[in-house]
C-alpha cells in the first residue's frame, strides 16, 4: 500500500465542449444529441472554483467542420488563469494551431490532422513536443475521425507512426462509450499503454465514483488523466469528490 500511495494521482480534466456559443455534451459524439448547459465560461469557472486544475476545451463546430467558436474559446481561456487548458476541434493546419496556441492554451490535442496528414502532424509534434497530444478516438479498433463521422484506419498501426514520431501523449476515447455513463473501456487504455510508454489520458464513460477509482488504479501502468463529462453536468458526483478519490 504504500508504495501505490507514492504514486502520483489522477490528473482529473473536466471537459467544457462548445458548439453554437454555449456548453453541451453529446452522446456517442453524435450530432443532434447536444444537452444545452448555458455560458462556457461559466461551466469552466464553476470546476475551476471547484479545485480543478485542467479544463478539457472542445470546439464541436470546428471538429464537425461547421463553424468555429473561437471567440469563446479565447474567453474561457482568458478567465482560466492559474489553470492549465487542453483545447481539441479542428485544429489541422498550422495557422489554426498557432492560433489556438497563441490563445494561452498550455495544449493542444490533434484529432483528424494526426491521421489524415501525418507527415504535418510528425513535424507538428517534433517542433512543439509535449504541447501536442494526439486523440485516439476509437470504435472497436477503428479510429474515428471528422468529428467521428468517418473512419480514420486501424487503431494500432496509426499508434506505431506516432510512436515513431514521438508523441508526447494519448487522449484515449472509446466513441461508442462518451456520453453514456456506461465506465470507460479500460481493457482498451490497457492496451494502449501496453504499446507505449508516453502517457494516456482516459475519456468516454465514467459515470461514478467508482470509475474514477478504477482509473486511479492504472495509473502505475501509464494512465495520467482522465476527461469527465456528462457525469459532472448531470450530477453524478462533484469534481471535489472525484478529485479525493482521484488523490487517494
Amino acid at each position: 500500500m504504500s508504495e501505490f500511495n507514492k504514486a502520483p494521482g489522477l490528473v482529473l480534466l473536466p471537459a467544457v465542449d462548445v458548439a453554437d456559443g454555449k456548453a453541451v455534451r453529446l452522446t456517442q459524439g453524435k450530432a443532434g444529441t447536444e444537452t444545452n448547459h448555458g455560458d462556457p465560461v461559466d461551466a469552466a469557472a464553476d470546476w475551476i472554483a471547484q479545485g480543478a486544475e485542467w479544463i478539457h476545451l472542445v470546439d464541436l463546430d470546428a471538429a464537425f467542420g461547421r463553424g468555429s467558436n473561437l471567440g469563446i474559446i479565447k474567453k474561457v481561456i482568458r478567465q482560466a488563469r492559474g489553470v492549465n487548458v487542453e483545447v481539441s476541434g479542428g485544429i489541422r493546419d498550422d495557422e489554426s494551431l498557432e492560433t489556438a496556441l497563441e490563445s494561452g492554451a498550455k495544449r493542444i490535442n490533434l484529432g483528424t490532422a494526426a491521421l489524415e496528414n501525418p507527415e504535418w502532424a510528425a513535424n507538428v509534434i517534433a517542433q512543439y513536443g509535449d504541447a501536442i497530444a494526439v486523440g485516439l478516438d476509437v470504435r472497436g479498433t477503428t479510429l474515428a475521425a471528422r468529428g467521428w463521422t468517418q473512419d480514420g484506419g486501424d487503431l494500432w498501426q496509426v499508434m506505431d507512426r506516432l510512436e515513431d514520431a514521438g508523441c508526447a501523449r494519448y487522449v484515449v476515447t472509446d466513441v461508442t462509450k462518451d456520453g453514456t455513463l456506461k465506465g470507460p473501456n479500460v481493457e482498451l487504455l490497457r492496451q494502449v499503454m501496453e504499446r507505449t510508454s508516453r502517457p494516456v489520458i482516459a475519456s468516454g464513460g465514467i459515470s461514478s465514483l467508482d470509475d474514477i477509482a478504477e482509473l486511479r488504479a492504472l495509473v502505475p501502468l501509464g494512465l495520467e488523466g482522465a476527461i469527465v463529462g456528462r457525469a459532472l453536468y448531470s450530477g453524478a458526483f462533484t469534481l471535489a469528490e472525484a478529485l479525493d478519490v482521484a488523490s487517494d
